[in-house]
């Protein structure tokens, strides 16, 4: 049986912690080898003062500053060594089964290295929290949404998303992993702080084979905004600062390797269909391919996935500012502020992709050195309209634009996204 610890990152969340850790420990009565654990980011609210008078048998790290969700964590979960993770926000109330279906769904599926429950909302609990409802996936642009919300329109759960499904992220409000994938990721990036560091995460453990799963029998009430509202500037600016930071670092090995299957299956299976994954393994570890061809389809897939990469940031920072237009227009300065800042630090913070590591990993995953990444990350497109061109497509990713999507079709919107892959 794999040992596992709920781990709850708190920041002054003393209210929180007293009414959402008893139903919390009663849900997990005799599920053997689990702890409950809250790491405390130097609140001065009194929480771990709270916490050992009225709930002694939790276990408390007590951190010295302030890290943020990303630098608590990885501080936390560094002196943490059961075989799996749990993160939980303190503004979450579980449900008294949820846990057992996480569990056994991480027991039953070992390709899979992250999953997370269905978030509802506290208020109105029929309907999809905001902060990862059924699971996550972004735009051509980059922009994340999820099954059951994108931008600020949830829907009601009517059981359309009832099915197991793989994402490309789940949120960090409730958020199961494996300790030995955490750690080998070298845990959140730090530098994130707070916000989107669990999507980053996400697409890193995709991009190391893993899948990310959302188990719809598991379910949470998710209050949302308890440490940042939705209209802070703060939360804007790391919501924009961050989201750049990791289109540049996630991207570029995403498109490489959908541009080298795509480059194989289009001049080598012209008319043979799109479900070449084996034909492409095949011939470029084998004898068809001179190691010449080989070095050109590596070269080929760097130069236009750096391209893209480069493409992508571009547009985004002409999408991002015009958001800051309306904002202006608006009267929402503090909003334009930190929307100019976001993306004066990720000027100084952000690195381009050096193309020899990226040709480095892609050639390891062409090679098969590292486990079936391309099915992870790609599906075969069965379009008849396809053959002889790019057969294969982004899981994870849809080819529309959201943000246009919620603009113009407003509840429609969900009935084109209900089976994303």
């Amino acid at each position: 049986m794999m040992t596992s610890a709920i781990v709850i990152l708190n920041w002054n969340g003393r209210d929180f912690l007293r009414k959402y850790l008893p139903p919390l420990l009663s849900s997990i009565e005799g599920i053997e080898g689990t702890s409950v654990v809250v790491a405390d980011n130097a609140s001065d609210d009194g929480s771990v003062q709270m916490l050992q008078q009225e709930f002694p048998s939790v276990r408390t790290i007590v951190l010295d500053k302030n890290y943020g969700f990303a630098g608590g964590y990885n501080r936390a979960l560094k002196k943490l060594d059961e075989d799996l993770f749990l993160l939980l926000n303190s503004d979450v109330e579980v449900h008294p089964d949820w846990y057992t279906h996480l569990l056994q769904w991480m027991e039953l599926h070992p390709d899979c290295g992250i999953c997370g429950p269905l978030l509802h909302q506290t208020e109105n609990r029929d309907c999809f929290e905001y902060a990862g409802a059924a699971g996550g996936f972004i735009d051509r642009y980059g922009y994340p949404f999820c099954r059951g919300r994108v931008m600020d329109l949830v829907e009601q759960d009517n059981g359309q998303y009832d099915v197991p499904a793989d994402v490309l992220w789940v949120s960090g409000a409730a958020l199961m992993i494996r300790s030995s994938l955490f750690k080998s990721l070298g845990g959140f990036c730090a530098e994130f702080f707070a916000h989107m560091e669990e999507i980053d995460l996400c697409w890193r453990a995709r991009l190391e084979g893993w899948k990310v799963s959302v188990v719809p029998r598991s379910m949470v009430y998710h209050v949302g905004g308890g440490t940042l509202n939705a209209g802070s500037p703060q939360k804007l600016f790391l919501n924009y600062r961050n989201n750049l930071l990791m289109l540049q670092r996630c991207m570029p090995k995403t498109l490489a390797i959908s541009h080298a299957y795509n480059l194989m299956a289009r001049y080598t299976f012209p008319e043979e269909g799109p479900d070449l994954f084996h034909n492409c393994e095949s011939l470029f570890n084998g004898p068809e391919f001179d190691n010449e061809t080989r070095g050109a389809i590596l070269d080929t897939s760097v130069d236009l996935a750096v391209m893209h990469t480069k493409a992508l940031l571009f547009w985004r920072r002409c999408l991002d500012g015009l958001s800051a237009a309306v904002y202006l227009i608006s009267g929402k300065g503090a909003n334009v502020k930190a929307v100019l800042r976001a993306h004066r630090e990720f000027r100084i913070m952000g690195k381009e992709c050096s193309k020899k590591k990226l040709k480095s990993y892609l050639k390891e995953v062409l090679a098969g050195d590292r486990g079936d990444i391309a099915r992870v990350l790609l599906y075969a497109d069965e379009a008849p309209a396809n053959k002889g061109g790019k057969h294969f497509k982004l899981r994870g990713m849809w080819a529309k634009w959201t943000v246009l999507q919620r603009i113009l079709k407003k509840e429609s919107i969900f009935a084109e996204i209900k089976d994303i892959i």
